[in-house]
């Protein structure tokens, strides 16, 4: 079966912004803008690689203190306990929690690492031309992206928790360095798979056989 014409042959751009599919013409006059939003088209979005690194090498510093700072001390009559994410996961494994202890390890753990180890692949794979699982590397690109917010789910618990307990009289949470730190990385991994544009998944070799 031949191979079905792609956006480029056909002369059209999408608006990343609004989704628009646009006839790209007069492209030597200047800036091609949107019919519908009038953002500023591009086959491909500007210095991709470059800003995608630059934010994915910025959340795993983030990441670093993230993990070996504690983020939330609770304390009780005078029994004062710093965690950090891995011991409050071994904590509520050990309380009886294991369900809760599986969820928060993938979240806050599994999640950040795979994003990391994903949109690297899809960076170095891109930047190489390569036309290797073209579709897979697609679907994998939604994936970071539809998991992407359910990274913040270790802030969520320790500012529900530290917003529940101080309505107590003999119990206190409150939220450490750490939580700042996984805040951070979760946002700029988030940017790092706002910022890479999965077009460039298909301007590989013309040889592939998806």
């Amino acid at each position: 079966m031949s191979t079905l014409p792609r956006a480029t042959e056909l002369g059209l751009i999408g608006c990343h912004v609004c989704g628009q599919v646009c006839r790209a013409v007069d492209e030597g006059d200047g800036v091609l803008a949107c019919p519908r939003c009038g953002s500023s088209l591009h086959r491909r979005k500007p210095a991709v690689y470059a800003r995608c690194w630059a934010l994915l090498i910025a959340a795993f510093l983030m990441y670093v203190p993230a993990n070996v700072l504690p983020i939330m001390r609770t304390a009780s009559l005078g029994d004062i306990d710093d965690n950090t994410i891995l011991s409050g996961v071994v904590e509520l494994w050990v309380k009886g929690s294991p369900g809760l202890a599986v969820i928060v390890f993938c979240a806050s753990i599994m999640v950040p690492m795979l994003k990391f180890l994903a949109l690297s692949t899809l960076l170095i794979t891109c930047r190489r031309g390569s036309n290797w699982a073209r579709r897979q590397r697609a679907q994998l690109y939604r994936l970071v992206e539809l998991i992407g917010y359910w990274s913040m789910l270790d802030v969520f618990v320790v500012a529900l928790l530290t917003a529940l307990v101080r309505f107590g009289y003999f119990s206190l949470v409150e939220p450490l360095p750490g939580v700042v730190f996984f805040g951070l990385t979760v946002v700029l991994t988030m940017f790092a798979s706002m910022c890479f544009d999965p077009r460039l998944i298909w301007d590989g070799k013309e040889d592939s056989d998806d």
